[in-house]
């Protein structure tokens, strides 16, 4: 992991989908998906993103790849996403499409459904070479079958496949086909949204595995999106926990993990699933209540209406990350 310059700098990021209703569709509320996340990523290692289901870190991750703003137009894009690219230092929160496009080669994406992220009318040789034909249009055929083939191979698949078509392979297979059709470009960095989530759990530790040795091989950078903690543990250097579309801790992989500050991520640890050969199971967090709706977010911590250490004065402070020590940062003003 370099200590160096970071690869990638989030600033306050928010991203809020406006929602309409009514005859003339007049808006009607605001879903604050993100809101004024910061992090930075450093170049060479993995970061893990993790939380609920609708706490916002797929759609960090899309802002990251700046998909928002080509699939909803919509969409208010706040903050900054600095990117050191080739070219030099970059904000691609909300870059036109053109602008973004010699970009997109540095920053790929390896989706959580493999069998929706790929085209079930393409061939492999299509989906893997795709990219290759937007950003390298001077390659001709032979040089394309000769990457393919290469690609292939490095994510366990071999060559003769790239004849045949999505349907015709297994979770596991399809996933690899996403993975090398990421590397086609030799991005640098990798938003991988909840990539072995859809997978059985053997082949999820083959597709962790190859993540990892394709990370020592091409000095990639990985931005790690999933709800297992343990997975993540197991991936990251750091991690950085979400909750209703803010970052509440954030710190090493041994610290968050081991020595969790925020109540939230407490309970979030207490529900992994642990080995008990001696019968003493560990007293478990157990949260009360849904996550609110990002549509009407609590005032104040937006944990509060769930948290047992919960006081007066979390309904009127927002808290923000703040060091606890070694880079530890915690958003809670009850956490010493």
């Amino acid at each position: 992991m370099s200590e160096g310059k970071p690869l990638l700098e989030i600033d306050k990021l928010s991203v809020h989908f406006p929602i309409y209703g009514g005859i003339l569709r007049h808006q009607v509320g605001l879903v604050k998906a993100v809101d004024g996340v910061s992090m930075q990523i450093r170049r060479g290692e993995t970061v893990g993103l993790v939380g609920e289901s609708g706490s916002g870190k797929t759609t960090v991750g899309r802002a990251i790849c700046n998909l928002h703003s080509a699939m909803s137009p919509d969409v208010k894009l706040g903050g900054k996403i600095w990117f050191e690219s080739r070219s030099g230092r970059v904000d691609l929160n909300g870059l036109a499409r053109k602008k973004m496009l010699p970009h997109r080669a540095e920053v790929s994406m390896v989706f959580q459904d493999p069998f929706s992220s790929l085209n079930p009318r393409m061939t492999v040789q299509q989906i893997v070479q795709g990219p290759l034909c937007i950003h390298e249009p001077d390659l001709d055929q032979k040089a394309l079958d000769e990457r393919v083939s290469q690609l292939l191979d490095r994510v366990g698949l071999q060559p003769q496949y790239a004849a045949r078509y999505p349907h015709e392979f297994s979770g596991g297979q399809r996933q690899r086909i996403g993975i090398a059709r990421s590397l086609a470009t030799r991005p640098a960095l990798i938003v991988a949204d909840e990539p072995v989530s859809a997978l059985d759990v053997s082949v999820q530790a083959q597709v962790i595995n190859l993540m990892g040795e394709l990370q020592q091989e091409f000095g990639l950078t990985y931005l790690f999106v999933a709800h297992d903690l343990s997975i993540v543990y197991h991936m990251a250097d750091r991690i950085a926990v979400m909750y209703l579309g803010s970052l509440v801790e954030y710190g090493s992989a041994e610290q968050v993990y081991k020595s969790p500050r925020h109540p939230y991520t407490q309970a979030l640890l207490s529900a992994v699933p642990r080995p008990d050969p001696d019968g003493k199971r560990a007293k478990r967090t157990v949260l009360e209540g849904d996550i609110p709706s990002p549509l009407a977010k609590p005032t104040g911590c937006g944990f509060r209406t769930r948290c047992p250490l919960a006081k007066k004065e979390c309904a009127e402070i927002v808290p923000e990350l703040k060091d606890r020590g070694a880079e530890h940062l915690v958003a809670c003003p009850v956490v010493d």
